[in-house]
């Protein structure tokens, strides 16, 4: 049995293998298409979406987790796709290198994060995809596939590839220069944030919010580039900050929400009042991410930035109806032309809503999705969404192109389930050729 980090997915695959060189990712695609039977390949189980579950093939990376090639100069880097992010993060430190951006997790594999359009926040940085120079794909037939930015569309569509077209065994990403960032956390009102958004998000390298539905603060996290020496909380301070007060603190809140869901108006303004001004300089990536102990459930959309207030207002509308205890989030990222991105052609506000494990979410989930067509959303592929094909494809300019690319790739549909089928559709036939 697989189940992911939260608990809300799992499956019971055939076969779960775990392969620990390419040749046995070649070998285990080939015996699962002997045997007829369909392949997905699992990262670390962070998504909340149904991609990864398989009742055929189902194989995990892990140990496919090397650093290849590196070329400090130009900031190649080729590293094999089942390496995690905080494990590359600090392999890349060692070469004097980072990742432009990353989230507040790291805890996923890369080419999990790449698969499903993971992101950070930054209103001058695109989507974790957009540092792939290339990758390499072992098809649905065993053989490998390699695509550079030469291949145009096939790579594009491969970047952001929600694991239907291929199994990805190596990455070549662009990576620039190690820095450190100065981290400042503080609660600010939240109508003051709103009224000067556009000067915070364009003002700073990163900055992005949270606020609790039924109170009027946020969050906010801004980061930003700097050439001072680390100063990190220190061992102590972080324990009692990130896993006192952010976790083992935040989750007895939520399960007290849980057993009485009235008092969560009052229960959010607490965990609100309860927020402090943190400050660090320290590496990006240790900046960027943050333990999450607490599990939940999460839906994430894409909308235009332009309509970042007017969504956030209308979504916490909705949530106030339900019992919500988690706070709603946001963040900012540039325009990228992976295909199937959903920040794909334009400047983008996430906006993301989740709910505490074991308390009901599908009923605002799906109120929030219904609002979020209005906007010209786009859900994120690994959080929760119950949108169809026929619903995203006038969402996504060029889906076509994705779906010739598939039909190039993956023709005989090795590398569909459920959540492929339902989302991307069948593949097509008689697709012509990308070149």
């Amino acid at each position: 049995m697989w189940t992911n980090w939260s608990g809300g997915q799992a499956c019971l695959p055939v076969a779960f293998e775990r392969p620990s060189t390419r040749a046995e990712v070649r070998d285990a695609v080939e015996r699962a298409a002997q045997a007829g039977r369909t392949v997905r390949v699992a990262g670390s189980g962070h998504s909340f979406s149904d991609a990864a579950l398989s009742n055929g093939t189902l194989l995990h990376l892990g140990a496919l987790d090397r650093v290849l090639d590196a070329d400090p100069v130009t900031g190649l880097v080729r590293v094999e796709a089942g390496i995690t992010l905080r494990r590359l993060s600090r392999e890349l430190l060692r070469l004097g290198l980072a990742l432009p951006n990353l989230g507040d997790i790291d805890a996923q594999s890369l080419a999990g994060a790449l698969a499903t359009g993971t992101h950070g926040t930054g209103a001058r940085l695109a989507n974790l995809s957009a540092a792939v120079a290339g990758m390499e794909l072992v098809l649905g037939d065993g053989t490998e596939r390699s695509l550079d930015e030469g291949d145009g569309d096939l790579l594009r569509a491969a970047r952001v590839g929600v694991g239907a077209l291929g199994a990805v065994v190596a990455v070549t990403l662009r990576c620039v220069p190690a820095f450190r960032l100065r981290g400042l956390d503080e609660p600010r009102e939240l109508d003051g944030v709103l009224e000067a958004l556009d000067e915070l998000v364009d003002g700073n390298d990163h900055f992005e919010f949270w606020t609790f539905p039924h109170t009027r603060v946020a969050l906010t996290r801004t980061n930003n580039r700097t050439e001072a020496r680390r100063a990190p909380l220190g061992r102590v301070r972080e324990t009692l900050a990130e896993v006192w007060l952010d976790n083992l603190a935040f989750g007895a809140l939520n399960r007290l929400a849980r057993r009485v869901p009235r008092a969560i108006p009052q229960i959010n303004r607490a965990a609100g009042a309860a927020a402090s001004r943190r400050e660090r300089v320290d590496w990006s990536f240790n900046v960027f991410a943050s333990p999450r102990l607490v599990r939940f459930e999460e839906m994430e959309y894409a909308v235009p930035r332009a309509a970042a207030r007017e969504a956030l207002a209308a979504t916490t509308r909705v949530l106030e109806r339900h019992p919500v205890s988690f706070p709603v989030e946001l963040r900012f990222a540039a325009a990228d032309d992976a295909l199937l991105s959903p920040a794909h052609g334009r400047d983008t506000a996430y906006l993301a809503v989740h709910n505490y494990v074991g308390m009901p979410f599908e009923a605002p989930f799906r109120e929030v999705e219904a609002l979020m067509a209005g906007f010209g959303g786009r859900p994120h592929w690994g959080k929760r969404s119950f949108l169809t094909a026929a619903e995203l494809v006038p969402r996504y300019p060029r889906w076509d192109a994705f779906a010739r690319a598939r039909a190039e790739l993956d023709p005989d549909g090795r590398f569909a389930n459920g959540f492929v089928r339902r989302m991307l559709g069948p593949v097509a036939r008689e697709a012509p050729a990308l070149r």
